[in-house]
């Protein structure tokens, strides 16, 4: 679904120069849940924004379904971590929602409909005359969830989008988004710098090194598919991986300081 293939990504300005991607290359299966996860400064965010043509990468290609991206695709959303600078404050609940499915031409009865449903799926089903403003961080981040989902996309990258909310929350959308992952069959890339986060939501976890950024390992997360907080943390196979990755982020830091 999702090819990157030797990018990478240089950015120059003020005399200097910054290799922020130097070469990565890795696919990921259609209907797939792959976090990515690397040392603060590795070039995550910028991974993401080169997948979703937000930005051009110096050298090297990205393809969904074996088509270039030269520019935001179609069938393709994003979640941001800043939730609420995406979120328009003018904006009632399913008036941000339905935005994208406005500017797509999509009809106003299946509109109607899309947004319901996703609202619904997030557990907002009773907000859709709230605005932004009047709801919490958890909740605000939701609606940028429902926003994405009903878009109906193929393909979902998230950027860290629930780094910003209390520890509570943040379990609550991670079994959301799960949730919402398995019923909806959509190839989803989880950029996080939580480790356990990566182990507890996804079937690969992509390791990346220090800049300038490689991919370091690609970990098969052989836990079962039907997780909750409570039992699948206190798996000791989940300890183990946690282990493992967090082995690799600890060794990428070491090398990127020794450069």
């Amino acid at each position: 679904m999702l090819a990157v293939n030797g990018l990478s990504k240089v950015y120059t300005g003020r005399g200097r120069r910054v290799e922020a991607i130097g070469d990565l290359t890795f696919t990921v299966e259609g209907g797939s849940f792959v976090c990515v996860v690397g040392p603060s400064g590795c070039g995550k965010t910028t991974l993401l924004r080169c997948c979703a043509g937000l930005l051009p990468p110096t050298s090297g290609t990205v393809a969904l379904s074996g088509a270039p991206v030269t520019g935001p695709p179609d069938g393709l959303a994003v979640v941001f971590q800043e939730y609420g600078r995406s979120l328009f404050p003018w904006l009632r609940v399913a008036d941000n929602v339905d935005l994208p499915l406005r500017a797509a031409g999509v009809a106003r009865a299946e509109r109607r409909d899309l947004v319901t449903e996703a609202l619904d799926a997030v557990g907002l089903g009773d907000a859709h005359q709230a605005y932004p403003w009047q709801l919490s961080g958890g909740m605000q981040q939701r609606v940028a969830i429902a926003r994405a989902i009903a878009y109906q996309p193929r393909v979902l990258l998230m950027d860290e989008p629930f780094a910003a909310v209390d520890a509570q929350t943040r379990a609550d959308l991670e079994d959301l988004i799960r949730s919402v992952w398995q019923r909806l069959g959509v190839t989803l890339v989880f950029v996080t710098h939580d480790i356990d986060e990566a182990v507890y939501l996804s079937q690969r976890v992509i390791m990346l090194t220090a800049s300038p950024t490689r991919v370091a390992d690609d970990l098969v997360i052989d836990l079962p598919a039907e997780r909750d907080q409570l039992t699948t943390r206190s798996d000791p196979r989940f300890t183990e991986l946690r282990g493992l990755v967090y082995a690799q982020i600890q060794k990428a830091k070491l090398e990127g300081r020794t450069r």
